[in-house]
């Protein structure tokens, strides 16, 4: 069979030879209605029959993976979609560095292995749950028909991590496939499993802000994972990458377009203060300091994703093969760690100081301080924005201590700037530093449903190009009557 083609004679498309892999394909062909039920009840809500202009993978090859066409969502074809298999491929990393790439899991890791699928599997399905109102809010047809690609591929990120656990775990594997179904974002009872996951997202520069920040983490984490020992896991999570790059860019150019129409209306109303924010926001638009403000929030709950800075879970996963750095093979040094440091900043008698700590329980920071700078590269983008209309502001990424629940910082009082504040300052000041009801409020008063082909909302620019270079007033979205 080759690798890079898609077999649609099932009915969940796959390249990895289902149909002669009959118990793995009737397991997870049972589990099929429960997802579809899942996906009638907690995807977009009151567009199921919509006819939706979506991207569907045909292929794996990288020139030419994906086909578009019109699509209700519950008919989009889900499928198993692995990266080409590297012949002689090698564990890049760990004590078994050097050694063949497993095709199945040793037993000693297993249970490690299955709680990193099963951790990553429950992001995506949460995300869809988070974002299912966004529709009703939708600043234009080009917008709505994004947050829907980035759902539907969610989607078949959830049956990337459910196939792993199917083939490879056996019934272990099927309980925690059903589990993925059962759990709900924000659910008192069976919330899912990380924080920023369960929180909400009112309003389309929320949802802007976690595919840029969120799904940065998520683009981070599944880096790791393609380095994998485990070689099914690591070819999974390299398709994952091709799709995941367009959830970002949907976060980036979201934000850069609101950006971009606040500081066109300033300067055409004459405004120069970005501080002026009620004459700001009488032109309909999201003054800069809000925005300023949504950032830190979004950045600091996707910092948290990444667990404490010092760990020896992320240690143990290292060791054993199984979940490796940022870019792994790129890395010049032993790929082993047992004798290295890597600094880390830390909450020590009240101040925040740099230590050394062993590498191999820095893991998650080292991969954090990548994660920073690949979104320092988007905040830069953003600034440019605001630099070429001549508005005097600047976006900025606050200190890694502001606001944090996870790890060093774990309910310490930190400004945007790194100075630490006692809880009196904080109380006070905080309004200044995260969004408040009232910006809360303001932000859902511009949320209005645009649906006419080639118009936006008040608040928004259009896109420089269309999706798969079609004409600014295609009609991305045909919405049933």
């Amino acid at each position: 069979m080759n690798i890079e083609n898609v077999d649609y004679t099932t009915k969940i498309p796959n390249n990895v030879n289902l149909a002669e892999d009959r118990q793995v394909l009737r397991a997870l062909e049972s589990w099929h209605p429960g997802y579809i039920d899942w996906w009638k009840d907690m995807g977009p809500e009151g567009f199921q029959e919509a006819l939706v202009y979506l991207r569907t993978a045909v292929s794996v090859d990288p020139k030419g993976w994906a086909k578009f066409d019109y699509v209700k969502m519950p008919d989009y074809r889900w499928g198993i979609l692995l990266a080409p298999k590297e012949d002689g491929r090698t564990i890049p990393f760990g004590r078994h560095y050097g050694e063949p790439a497993w095709q199945d899991i040793p037993g000693e890791y297993r249970a490690m292995l299955r709680r990193l699928v099963v951790i990553q599997g429950d992001t995506e399905p949460a995300s869809v749950e988070q974002q299912r109102h966004l529709g009703k809010t939708a600043p234009s047809l080009y917008d709505m028909r994004n947050v829907f690609q980035v759902n539907v591929e969610e989607g078949r990120h959830l049956w990337a991590m459910v196939y792993i656990l199917q083939k490879y775990f056996g019934r272990d594997g099927r309980e925690e496939a059903a589990e993925l179904l059962q759990r709900r974002s924000g659910d008192a009872d069976k919330p899912r499993m990380l924080g920023a996951f369960n929180e909400a997202t009112p309003d389309w520069l929320s949802f802007h802000m976690f595919t840029f920040f969120t799904d940065r983490d998520g683009k981070m984490q599944l880096e790791s994972l393609a380095q994998s020992g485990f070689d099914p896991l690591s070819r999974t999570c390299r398709f994952m990458l091709t799709e995941e790059a367009h959830h970002m860019f949907v976060g980036e150019t979201g934000v850069g377009r609101t950006i971009q129409r606040t500081c066109e209306a300033m300067k055409a109303a004459g405004i120069e203060d970005p501080n002026d924010i009620e004459k700001i926001r009488d032109l309909g638009v999201i003054d800069l300091p809000t925005i300023q403000k949504k950032l830190n929030l979004h950045y600091s709950l996707s910092l948290d994703l990444f667990g404490s800075e010092v760990s020896t879970n992320a240690a143990n996963t290292f060791s054993s093969g199984l979940k490796g750095r940022f870019q792994e093979t790129k890395i010049q040094d032993d790929h082993q760690l047992e004798h290295s440091t890597y600094p880390v900043l830390k909450f020590v008698n009240g101040e925040i100081k740099r230590v050394d700590e062993p590498a191999l329980t820095a893991i998650n920071m080292r991969l954090r301080d990548d994660y920073t700078a690949d979104c320092q590269k988007g905040i830069d983008r953003w600034n440019k924005i605001v630099e070429k209309t001549g508005v005097g502001f600047r976006l900025e990424l606050p200190h890694v201590g502001f606001h944090r629940q996870i790890g060093e910082f774990k309910n310490a009082k930190i400004t945007p700037d790194g100075k630490l504040i006692d809880d009196a300052a904080w109380s006070r000041d905080s309004s200044k530093w995260l969004p408040s009801k009232d910006d809360g409020d303001f932000i859902g008063s511009l949320m209005k449903q645009v649906v006419e082909p080639g118009k936006f909302a008040s608040w928004i620019a259009p896109p420089r190009v269309g999706i798969d270079n079609k004409p600014g007033d295609f009609e991305y979205v045909k919405i049933a009557a």
